[in-house]
């Protein structure tokens, strides 16, 4: 079941959702169309998952701190999910931490700036196909969720 998040103020969000918050702001402005916590296969939630107007398809990996990205053993299992890769952290991360090859976001709460773009690596046809349908049928089911947060009750 999915759950409304309180957008509205920004205290009661993680600071990894608060960066993953301003990095949609931004991506929307590339007429990108975001999913926060997104789930291409089972046993694994993407931060954020993008899908462009030429339906390229990014993943962003929100990192607060070191010790958030340090803890992260399965980040390079997204890489399958993608055609570019993305770590989004504030002002004040060691970004001499992240790996060659990714991409690079700097974030707040509001906005983002993308300093490096990931590497491409296009995905399979079919696996496109599958992934932009899991991505509309989760952004359907989640409006749903926020216009009827009760079905079947009357």
């Amino acid at each position: 079941m999915f759950h409304r998040l309180p957008m509205s103020d920004p205290i009661l969000l993680q600071p990894g959702q608060l960066l993953a918050r301003g990095v949609c702001r931004h991506l929307r402005q590339h007429d990108f169309a975001t999913l926060e916590e997104f789930v291409p296969e089972r046993g694994k939630r993407v931060d954020v998952m993008a899908l462009g107007p030429k339906g390229e398809i990014w993943v962003i990996e929100c990192k607060s701190s070191r010790v958030d990205f340090t803890s992260d053993a399965k980040w390079d299992g997204y890489l399958e999910w993608c055609d570019r890769y993305f770590w989004a952290v504030d002002q004040e991360f060691p970004t001499d931490l992240l790996p060659e090859g990714t991409g690079l976001i700097i974030a707040d709460a509001y906005d983002a700036e993308i300093l490096r773009m990931g590497e491409e690596a296009k995905l399979a046809a079919a696996r496109r196909k599958a992934l932009t349908h899991r991505f509309a049928r989760t952004a359907a089911q989640r409006l749903h969720a926020y216009r009827d947060p009760k079905p079947g009750s009357v």
